[in-house]
């Protein structure tokens, strides 16, 4: 692209920041997710909840706004405004919830850069015709010593769909916060929000659930019907699933945890019924939360606890989620990780254990097309008599994605 820089980024102006700074911000926090280390989870104590089992701090008033000349501004939290005199072309993302929901917008072509390549999981839209991303060309963002900020210049995304806070406030990243202000200055704006988990303490702006999210990233790229009509169709989906569940009291509790390794001895837990996106297909699927009551708290950037066998005996969930396996076929998963719990000598005693009710527990960041397939994966899984089909129609969604409807 040339011209002058403020043409050349399609972006006229970020305006309405939280607090002093360009980009408002707390205590720092530390940061290293991947399947072979300990991973974070969510805490709100909001009773608010929306049909998707999510909730926000505030009200949606957010919206965007298109002026004559075909400029237009989305507002998300923590960047406030971010005016764009053009659509975006190119663009990258630390997560890979927000890749997903480019793909499912139709911009997969766009897509430069992610955090951990590892870390995202594309082989659901091997199931929709005429979806997928070239995941071999993907440029990823974490190395060995953090993230090296050329990586934003060399690539020069119109956008980054990446909250800035995130960045800043995970010392392993390496980023300050004049770093981060200079790629938005120089290079394109960041657009996001982090939504996969709500127990950061720097973390005290609005949150978003995962299709509130998924509207301001339409409104980004001016797919806006799209989105709407991709909501529509998820809408429909969980309500028939909804409607098909058994009576509450009926449904099993679980405990979800994270451990690399194929012997595992201690676990990272998470809390079921704590917000966050990444365990949206738990809570829609009205699975139970077997710490509840318990004083054990989800991991956080502050808290970095592990449970051991003696804990989870204590609370002796009836189904077991094991996270840091996704890799893995369930049959994989069952003749290593199960077959180990099933021959320890505390392990075993467990009644999710006992009854082979001990499952991987899914990627730790989602989009709304891997949360499709999340859902109806549990949902198989965890109440076989009434689902053992198809949730949904993959014709009728790839044409959703492809803009053939």
């Amino acid at each position: 692209m040339d011209g002058d820089d403020s043409t050349r980024r399609r972006v006229i102006a970020t305006l309405g920041t939280l607090g002093a700074g360009a980009l408002a911000g707390c205590a720092s926090g530390t940061e290293r997710e991947s399947e072979s280390t300990t991973t974070s989870t969510d805490t709100e104590t909001t009773d608010e909840s929306t049909t998707s089992g999510e909730s926000t701090t505030t009200d949606d008033t957010e919206t965007s706004t298109e002026t004559d000349d075909g400029s237009y501004t989305v507002s998300m939290a923590p960047v406030a405004d971010v005016t764009f005199e053009e659509t975006p072309e190119s663009w990258a993302t630390y997560f890979p919830g927000y890749a997903d929901m480019g793909v499912a917008l139709g911009e997969s072509d766009g897509l430069t850069g992610i955090g951990f390549a590892s870390r995202y999981y594309t082989s659901y839209y091997d199931e929709l015709d005429g979806v997928s991303v070239a995941t071999d060309g993907l440029t990823q963002f974490v190395g060995d010593g953090g993230i090296d900020k050329e990586i934003f210049y060399e690539l020069d995304n119109d956008v980054h769909l990446t909250d800035p806070e995130w960045l800043v406030n995970n010392a392993f990243f390496g980023l300050e916060r004049k770093d981060v202000d200079a790629v938005a200055s120089d290079v394109g704006p960041f657009v996001g929000n982090t939504i996969f988990r709500r127990t950061d303490g720097w973390h005290d702006y609005r949150y978003y659930t995962m299709y509130e999210a998924f509207e301001k990233v339409a409104q980004v790229f001016g797919k806006e019907d799209r989105y709407a009509a991709f909501e529509s169709f998820h809408d429909d989906v969980l309500a028939d699933v909804q409607s098909s569940l058994p009576a509450e009291s009926d449904r099993p509790n679980g405990l979800l945890c994270f451990a690399g390794g194929d012997e595992p001895e201690s676990f990272s837990p998470y809390r079921i019924t704590d917000l966050g996106t990444n365990k949206k297909h738990f809570r829609d699927l009205g699975v139970g939360d077997a710490l509840e009551g318990s004083d054990v708290e989800g991991l956080s950037s502050e808290n970095r606890s592990k449970i051991d066998y003696e804990t989870m005996l204590q609370v002796d969930p009836e189904m077991l989620f094991v996270r840091g396996h996704e890799t893995k076929t369930e049959a994989e998963f069952q003749d290593t990780v199960v077959s180990f719990m099933e021959n320890h000598s505390v392990a075993s005693d467990l009644t999710a254990v006992e009854n082979g009710d001990v499952y991987r527990g899914g990627p730790i960041y989602q989009g709304p097309i891997q949360n499709l397939f999340l859902t109806e994966r549990f949902a198989a899984l965890l109440y076989p008599d009434a689902f053992g089909e198809e949730l949904f129609d993959r014709d009728e969604l790839a044409a959703i994605v492809t803009g053939d409807v």
